[in-house]
């Protein structure tokens, strides 16, 4: 699976405590193996975000993403609740 990043998932992601990188990049693993693994707790969003999918980092942080192909995907955006606004 090919993972792009947009320049804000960048932005977004340095800020993130280091803990929380460390997760996020084994929860990436996860991901890249089967995005719907039920460890990812990976759902479709809904509103103006319904063309977007998130999965979770931990309790609080989500990364926002799209499939943009069979085999590609766009990761947005990281953070908390905050990222749905």
């Amino acid at each position: 699976m090919q993972i792009y990043y947009s320049s804000k998932f960048g932005r977004e992601y340095k800020k993130l405590p280091k803990t929380i990188k460390a997760l996020a990049e084994e929860k990436e693993k996860i991901f890249r193996h089967n995005p719907f693994d039920k460890k990812l707790d990976t759902h479709k969003l809904h509103g103006y975000l319904k063309e977007y999918w998130a999965f979770s980092i931990d309790k609080k942080y989500r990364i926002i993403f799209e499939f943009a192909g069979k085999d590609t995907v766009w990761f947005h955006s990281v953070g908390d609740h905050s990222v749905y606004q």
